[in-house]
């Protein structure tokens, strides 16, 4: 289960980032991640901390509470 959320979350990511029209580099620099983490969370494959959440919304440009409704 705990590796379902992860992707989920991923997925989520992913979505909002294309919407954006930013590649994951573009977007690791915009959010100071290195696009290697970015694609890592996008797989399912990390586990962000509480930090880099926040970090990732703001490089959204949405809130955390957003970034969760999946």
């Amino acid at each position: 289960m705990e590796n379902e959320i992860l992707i989920v979350f991923g997925k989520r990511v992913k979505e909002l980032r294309l919407n954006l029209k930013l590649t994951q580099e573009q977007f690791a620099k915009k959010t100071g991640l290195h696009k290697n983490y970015i694609g890592m969370i996008e797989r399912g494959e990390r586990n962000p901390s509480l930090i880099n959440i926040q970090v990732i919304a703001n490089g959204l440009e949405i809130t955390i509470s957003d970034l969760m409704k999946f």
